[in-house]
């Protein structure tokens, strides 16, 4: 599973005002040079909830969403969200990529495979308060949406996808660096 947290509770009541915080100048969050306009997401706190007048400690951050058709590049793909996983024993994040904003030229055997799964990527990392594309940070992609997850380890087909998914993933990174 993704990890992600759900949009309404259990007991049907609406969900948590959680803090948020709207970015006035582009700025580099875990790693990542958002635009202007990124909506920074926070664990829920005491005594703060709903957008906040600023940015709060990183170390909290759960969610970075970027503003309606704006996109960052992360692996040669154009993504609009970031998101920590909810289960904190899963060092790790989620990645929804746009891929209608993937130009032909930009496309790859990595961006094509994620896209066959139609939903987000699921990456564990080493440092948490990295969310960049850094492979070497990054040690394996968990899942690429439901149709393929570590979890179900005795599913060699689901271990062979994100085998592959993961290695055509670091070929990515060598060939985005040889056109540095």
């Amino acid at each position: 599973m993704n990890g992600c947290l759900p949009s309404l509770s259990l007991n049907g009541s609406p969900p948590p005002d959680y803090p948020y915080y709207i970015t006035t100048k582009p700025m580099v969050v875990k790693k990542i040079l958002v635009p202007a306009g990124t909506k920074l997401v926070y664990q829920q706190q005491f005594s703060k909830e709903g957008e906040q007048n600023e940015q709060l400690d990183e170390s909290t951050l759960t969610d970075i969403k970027l503003q309606d058709s704006v996109t960052i590049n992360w692996a040669g793909v154009p993504v609009t969200w970031i998101s920590k996983f909810f289960n904190t024993e899963m060092r790790g994040f989620s990645v929804y990529a746009d891929f209608s904003k993937l130009s032909d030229d930009r496309k790859s055997k990595f961006s094509e495979m994620w896209q066959s799964c139609n939903d987000d990527l699921g990456i564990l990392v080493k440092d948490l308060d990295d969310w960049s594309f850094n492979p070497n940070n990054i040690t394996d992609v968990s899942s690429c949406s439901v149709n393929y997850q570590r979890y179900f380890k005795d599913d060699k087909r689901q271990q062979q996808f994100l085998d592959t998914l993961y290695t055509k993933m670091v070929k990515q990174n060598v060939q985005i660096n040889s056109k540095k």
